[in-house]
């Protein structure tokens, strides 16, 4: 914020995402109370686990929005984990589970997605795909989201609630969607990338990666370690005055679990093809890839990806 000038040969631009809790009409006012409460907020995450232990029926609600979001399996990862909590406490048949998503399936890759309709069906969760959150109320209990009916006309519809998992609209930073770097095609204001080469459409000496760009791939940090290299491979070409040569394919993973101790690890491409890295059915929640995501990855994360050694 100094308003220093620094000039470069080769620019990266990784800032990540913006998250917009102001985008939907009333959550900040409410968000940690009333019974709202989102992962997304580093702060307020304990609330859900406080929500969820002291839930003993009602109507549950759960959000996803129309935007893309960082971690897009986060928005029905704690809805299943809360189911799981619910049933072992014997209280789920007396619980309403709703998820309103901005998506229109469960999950974009079919093989995943069949295993998550029977995890939806087992729980017998209320699905709404093709809504978008614009409206909460904490302290009367209710959240608006607008769905188009079978005639493509939108309809405002409202919904109580005792328990609201809100996630918010994301988009990138406002200083990347004011520059020049934005994709004026996109209202999210995203980096305009090749999404193979990772490097800015216009400007052949600035690359970005991560969640600011408009690569169509899922916002996950798995995508980091496979677009890094990349990245540097294409700016030493560049700054040879060579033509980049290396091609990021869509590498995104999510790791989703189903219940407490199984866990269903998606791996896929641009495609939406499954791009497994073990020697077994992923689409099969396993307690070994529960111990993954719970111990292994989170080393990995914090003394391999982030040093640039994974």
């Amino acid at each position: 914020m100094s308003g220093q000038v620094l000039r470069y040969d080769a620019l990266v631009v990784a800032p990540g995402i913006q998250i917009n809790w102001q985008q939907i009409e009333g959550l900040e006012n409410t968000l940690g109370k009333n019974g709202v409460t989102s992962n997304y907020s580093f702060q307020i995450a304990p609330y859900t686990w406080e929500l969820i232990q002291n839930f003993n029926g009602g109507v549950a609600v759960f959000t996803n929005p129309s935007t893309p979001i960082k971690c897009g399996g986060a928005p029905h990862k704690i809805m299943y984990l809360a189911c799981d909590y619910w049933r072992k406490k014997g209280i789920l048949d007396l619980c309403e589970v709703h998820y309103i998503s901005g998506a229109s399936v469960i999950f974009g890759v079919k093989e995943y997605a069949q295993t998550l309709e029977g995890v939806v069906a087992q729980n017998n969760i209320h699905t709404h795909f093709g809504a978008n959150t614009f409206a909460i109320e904490g302290e009367s209990k209710f959240v608006r989201f607008e769905q188009k009916d079978t005639n493509g006309v939108s309809i405002q519809k409202t919904m109580h609630f005792d328990f609201c998992h809100i996630v918010p609209p994301q988009s990138a930073p406002d200083f990347i969607k004011k520059s020049p770097l934005s994709d004026t095609q996109n209202p999210l204001g995203y980096a305009e990338v090749n999404k193979n080469t990772m490097q800015h459409s216009r400007f052949p000496n600035i690359f970005a990666l991560g969640d600011c760009t408009n690569a169509p791939c899922s916002k996950t940090g798995a995508a980091i370690p496979k677009q890094a290299p990349v990245v540097v491979q294409n700016i030493l070409d560049v700054l040879n005055q060579q033509a980049p040569s290396a091609s990021y394919t869509g590498y995104s993973a999510c790791p989703i679990p189903t219940q407490y101790g199984k866990l269903m690890l998606a791996e896929f491409d641009y495609t939406n093809t499954p791009t497994m890295t073990f020697p077994f059915n992923q689409a099969v929640p396993r307690w070994s890839m529960w111990i993954l995501k719970k111990y292994i990855l989170p080393w990995l994360y914090w003394h391999k990806i982030l040093k640039g050694k994974a």
